[in-house]
């Protein structure tokens, strides 16, 4: 199960540079606007560091991790709702992906271009979140024309309709994302379906300089960017996209060495990876044994039935049970006949809420 993130921003803020890194892909980031127009795709893999415990477990032939699909979409610019930078073309590739990865400019280079011509994060956050929301209203707009024709019926469904298109349209013109919106219960496919990019979950990436990574300091601009995503009810994560970029092509070695230098414990890239799996409100379960081990992605809250539909549709379709114990479990005992014996698998039904970290055996018949 491959997720996206889209990564997005203005033009030159370090968008491809950022995609370099985690895809180690060496793709076009140069110092002018939109030199990135068709969006660049790459499948990463999540580095889950239970996994490599279960492999040593398991010692299988074969292991298969988790992935997320980053596209790197162009540079949008004010008007971009509009046309503007080929601003439709843009928008509608957000459109596609699951979660917004938004980054934006947090320090001072005379040497590299701003569109705006000076740095100022809250503006930069607000051309994109403006944009957005332009194009929500138009596509809200479009749909409450056809909620004023159907309400003629009379009908109290189509009366529901109505009055969400227009409260909710209500709330985008105020300058509030819709994901701020509180949504009826019976209104939540509907909301769905209009797939509103301001309804997308995000996460803001501050794109520092290396002295603030090394120091672990704090500028204004990472200052202004973190107090406003709080104030949203998002996330916000500090990088230096060129620090990150170099340290994607070292070997363990050298990387281990550089980390050093620049007094890091880990590459910020994890950090990234583990929180956009966060924002996507996914979790992990495996299934392991001498032949393969894999890390399976679930929303979280997911039954064992609808873990068990991930492998295959037959296993839910014919599920009758689901051997389980947690990865806990495996760090005490040595081997699964340890775990058996000490009564930590578990045999669990249709109804059991499947945990981040299970290893799951499922039983099925069809």
């Amino acid at each position: 199960m491959s997720l996206q993130c889209g990564i997005v921003g203005l033009p030159n803020v370090g968008k491809s540079t950022l995609f370099n890194a985690l895809t180690s892909s060496g793709i076009s980031a140069e110092n002018y606007p939109f030199c990135t127009v068709d969006p660049n795709v790459g499948i990463v893999d999540i580095d889950d560091k239970r996994l490599e415990y279960i492999i040593s477990f398991f010692n299988p032939k074969k292991v298969v991790k988790n992935t997320i699909e980053f596209l790197d979409i162009a540079g949008l610019v004010k008007g971009a709702s509009k046309g503007e930078g080929l601003g439709n073309q843009f928008l509608s590739q957000i459109r596609q992906v699951e979660a917004i990865i938004h980054v934006v400019r947090c320090f001072d280079n005379e040497n590299i271009t701003h569109v705006e011509k000076s740095i100022d994060p809250l503006r930069d956050v607000e051309i994109i979140n403006t944009e957005l929301l332009i194009k929500d209203i138009e596509t809200i707009n479009k749909k409450l024309i056809k909620a004023k024709k159907d309400s003629r019926s009379g009908s109290k469904e189509s009366k529901q309709k109505l009055d969400f298109f227009n409260s909710l349209l209500k709330h985008c013109n105020e300058g509030k994302p819709a994901r701020l919106f509180s949504v009826p219960d019976e209104m939540k496919t509907e909301m769905s379906q209009l797939q509103l990019l301001s309804n997308k979950r995000i996460l803001y990436v501050a794109n520092v300089d290396e002295k603030e990574i090394a120091f672990q300091s704090h500028n204004k601009y990472s200052e202004e960017l973190t107090n406003y995503s709080k104030s949203q009810g998002n996330d916000t994560i500090k990088l230096c996209c060129k620090l990150e970029q170099d340290l994607s092509v070292l070997d363990k070695s050298e990387k281990k060495e550089f980390l050093k230098e620049f007094n890091l414990k880990d590459i910020g890239l994890n950090k990234l990876i583990s929180k956009a799996y966060d924002l996507l409100n996914l979790e992990t379960f495996f299934t392991g044994g001498p032949e393969e081990v894999r890390a399976w992605t679930i929303n979280k809250g997911s039954t064992a039935p609808e873990a068990a539909g991930k492998i295959h549709t037959d296993f839910k379709r014919g599920f009758i049970k689901a051997e389980t114990y947690h990865y806990n479990d495996m760090l005490n005992y040595k081997n699964e006949l340890s775990i058996k014996e000490a009564g930590k698998i578990r045999i669990e039904g249709k109804n059991y809420i499947v945990k981040d970290g299970d290893i799951i055996f499922f039983k099925f018949n069809v």
